[in-house]
């Protein structure tokens, strides 16, 4: 039995999916993934909230190398993987899509029953009143404070970000929150934030019901979803994966499929949808 056959023979006997997203759902929309094939970071890990928030010269760094960085976001459409899961959320094969992917391009897809574990890049949260604004009006400000880094180009990064390096970015003008004055930030989890509790309590729910787990795009190299994998198992619900390189519940899957993950879930769809 090939791979393509093996994962609609494991989507049919489990017809009530649990789905886990990662990078590689978004890479074939122009978003670079963090990790290589054996899981390990193809650049400096992301920034954490405690530098973001304690230290001035690193959110100035931040806003701007995501004001270059910003349109890669704002104008990527979904890829095939969202479609495909699209597809099949609607024939009733998907009860919950659970990305760890900030992009939105789930929804944009057509997906609805989704959580963002990790939050979403477009929405731009005041840490001081939690008042949440979209990420293009920020980028307005951005440009209109700091002209002159409009006009930079740089290779994209994951989430938004741009490899802007060798500038001095003690000069970059970063706004404050407009109604009192705190501190702003992208409305994602940051490495060394916890996922707000009711975004775990809900996935959980949606996994107890569940069949089957599918990983689709995804090392599981970061805790925030591995964990729901491992409960999974610990339930005695089957795991399948479709993942290019290593990933970090190897010897707990049922089922890895090593393709890329557009093009496997494409003929998964294909061949269970009408």
């Amino acid at each position: 039995m090939d791979a393509s056959t093996s994962l609609a023979d494991f989507a049919a006997r489990h017809p009530r999916l649990f789905v886990l997203t990662g990078a590689g759902c978004s890479t074939d929309s122009g978003i670079p993934d963090y990790r290589d094939i054996n899981g390990q970071w193809k650049r400096p890990a992301p920034v954490t909230l405690q530098a973001f928030t304690g230290d001035e010269l690193t959110r100035r760094r931040y806003w701007a190398r995501s004001l270059v960085g910003w349109p890669t976001m704002a104008t990527a459409q979904p890829g095939a993987s969202h479609r495909a899961l699209a597809r099949l959320e609607a024939s009733g094969r998907v009860g919950l899509l659970l990305t760890q992917n900030v992009d939105g391009l789930h929804d944009a897809a057509g997906s609805r029953q989704t959580i963002d574990l990790h939050g979403r890049i477009d929405t731009v949260r005041c840490l001081g009143c939690e008042t949440r604004t979209p990420r293009a009006d920020m980028q307005q400000t951005l440009r209109a404070r700091n002209p002159a880094w409009a006009a930079l180009e740089a290779r994209a990064a994951p989430d938004g970000d741009a490899d802007v390096e060798d500038q001095d970015f003690a000069g970059f003008d970063v706004p404050a929150c407009s109604i009192c004055g705190g501190m702003l930030k992208p409305d994602v989890v940051f490495f060394g934030e916890s996922v707000p509790r009711e975004r775990v309590q809900a996935a959980y729910a949606a996994l107890s019901e569940a069949d089957a787990v599918l990983v689709a795009g995804s090392s599981l190299m970061v805790y925030s979803g591995f964990r729901f994998v491992q409960a999974a198992v610990a339930a005695g619900k089957p795991v399948a994966a479709v993942n290019l390189g290593r990933t970090r519940a190897d010897d707990l899957l049922a089922l890895k499929v090593a393709q890329p993950v557009g093009e496997a879930l494409t003929a998964l769809a294909e061949q269970l949808v009408a």
